[in-house]
């Protein structure tokens, strides 16, 4: 991909003005859009480009949340990017100090004035050998080659679900997505509804304020407590240099989280006793345990919450927070009814009930005219889309911190851009080769489940399959052949071939 001459070769919009050409287009200004954006200056200097930000702040996920408590259930030593140490004191960071990483990390890149804020893709169509992006504003942009790292959560709103007799009642209904800034529930009685990540997160940063927390839940989730500070990191950054430290508190911290995913896989109960152990010697109440915090799948079916320093259980330990494992049968107006009969007191509901999952983010892709449709695609070593051209999307790990494999995706990108620059090509696109096909997120969570057949597929062999395995991707994704199973082009024939 050969960068042209702007002022002879961009591109025309429908209207017949030229439309402002970049070499890359960005879209989302969050952890893997800097990131992004960052490594493309490291390995494609000279490169032009521009981020496209929905929003009109630098953050995207940890500029959205803003609910009680809200932080990282993954190490900042993992979840921090690799070119630039994690400096704050909590391993387990808060969503504000997050944000002001990622904005620094702008800042400091130089990242910054290259972000177009307010800016949200609604369309993009590749024709005649490049993208033509379209903003919601009615603006109209260009590119050789398009990367959505947006991100898979629907900004619009969280998953909400119909419950009975909603209308009735009388006291403050809020989702997590959506915080009000001006809800004030100090000493009134909360009932955070949900047990996953963010439910586990607002117990108990809501109980030291409010009245008492209860958390409502289905079914239990699986909890593993962890500590807030990283000890050994900090041991290190006091004798080593940040750079060296960072590397291996990151190593530790990498190694540890994988080894503990692949002992859950193939020994599950091994570390169902561990986790209940756990919760035991912090509730020092076994029977409460096994109620409330013993699920019927295995570790690891679904994503682990973490609690750092064992805050919820504390809280509930304290008798600030309580846990309840029922159903609802219908909200009444004094708070919810549960099916057992019990009634449930609330002055405020918090609906933690999931994420809606959307694709790149929302964008709607046409190639040559015809509509992509992701769910009907495979994809790419975990990163294109088959037969669609110049086009990446970042996704990360669901069993390790999202940033490990975001930086090997942006890293790949950079690789493919500069073979295109090499050999004169201006296409590459992915071509599947026959072969069983299942689905790309391989949890059983409810919010993943819902969305499954909307997102890619993927395939039984290597480069279509997406593995959950960091260190087999480091070893081999940075050494990937970027030739294999992928078609390159100089011409405008026309690439989209039918989807089986």
């Amino acid at each position: 991909m050969s960068r042209r001459d702007k002022s002879a070769a961009a591109p025309v919009t429908e209207t017949g003005a030229m439309a402002e050409h970049f070499d890359v287009l960005i879209i989302g200004a969050g952890l893997s859009g800097i990131g992004a954006a960052w490594r493309l200056q490291q390995q494609r200097p000279g490169a032009s480009y521009a981020v496209l930000e929905a929003r009109s702040a630098i953050g995207g996920t940890w500029d959205l949340f803003r609910y009680p408590g809200v932080r990282s259930d993954s190490d900042m030593f993992t979840l921090s990017y690799p070119f630039r140490p994690w400096q704050g004191d909590r391993s387990l960071a808060s969503g504000e100090s997050i944000r002001r990483y990622i904005q620094d990390t702008a800042d400091e890149g130089g990242i910054t004035p290259h972000i177009r804020f307010s800016a949200r893709v609604v369309a993009a169509d590749w024709t005649a050998d490049h993208w033509t992006v379209r903003l919601a504003g009615g603006e109209t942009l260009t590119c050789a080659f398009l990367y959505a790292c947006a991100g898979y959560y629907d900004y619009a709103g969280g998953h909400q679900p119909d419950f009975a007799g909603l209308e009735d009642y009388t006291g403050r209904f809020v989702h997590p997505q959506s915080w009000p800034a001006d809800l004030d529930y100090a000493g009134r009685r909360v009932v955070v509804i949900g047990s996953g990540a963010t439910a586990v997160t607002l117990v108990p940063a809501m109980a030291g304020t409010a009245a008492h927390v209860t958390m409502l839940q289905r079914s239990p989730s699986y909890l593993t407590v962890l500590p807030g500070r990283d000890v050994v990191a900090d041991l290190l950054r006091r004798r080593l240099p940040a750079r060296v430290a960072h590397k291996v508190a990151r190593a530790k911290n990498i190694l540890l989280t994988q080894g503990f995913y692949q002992l859950a896989r193939r020994r599950p109960e091994r570390v169902k006793a561990l986790l209940r152990r756990f919760a035991v010697q912090h509730l020092a109440d076994a029977a409460y345990v096994d109620e409330h915090f013993t699920p019927t799948y295995q570790p690891w079916d679904q994503r682990l919450c973490v609690i750092p320093d064992a805050d919820l259980f504390e809280a509930i330990k304290a008798g600030a927070a309580s846990v309840v494992t029922d159903h609802i049968d219908r909200f009444v107006p004094e708070g919810i009814r549960l099916r057992s009969g019990r009634t449930l007191e609330a002055d405020v509901v918090v609906s933690a009930t999931g994420l809606s999952l959307l694709p790149i983010g929302g964008v709607t892709l046409t190639v040559d005219g015809r509509p992509v449709d992701p769910g009907r695609h495979v994809a790419y070593r975990g990163v294109m889309l088959s037969s669609v051209p110049n086009f990446a999307y970042c996704i990360g790990y669901t069993n390790a911190s999202w940033t490990l494999r975001a930086d090997l995706s942006h890293r790949y990108v950079c690789r493919l851009l500069s073979y295109l620059d090499r050999t004169g090509y201006v296409a590459a696109t992915p071509k599947e080769t026959p072969g069983n096909r299942r689905p790309l997120l391989d949890l059983s969570s409810g919010y993943v489940q819902r969305a499954l057949d909307r997102f890619p597929q993927q395939g039984d062999k290597d480069p279509w399959t997406v593995r959950q395995n960091y260190l087999l991707d480091v070893l081999t994704t940075p050494r990937a052949d970027v030739r294999r199973d992928m078609t390159f082009s100089r011409s405008t024939a026309p690439v989209l071939e039918e989807i089986r």
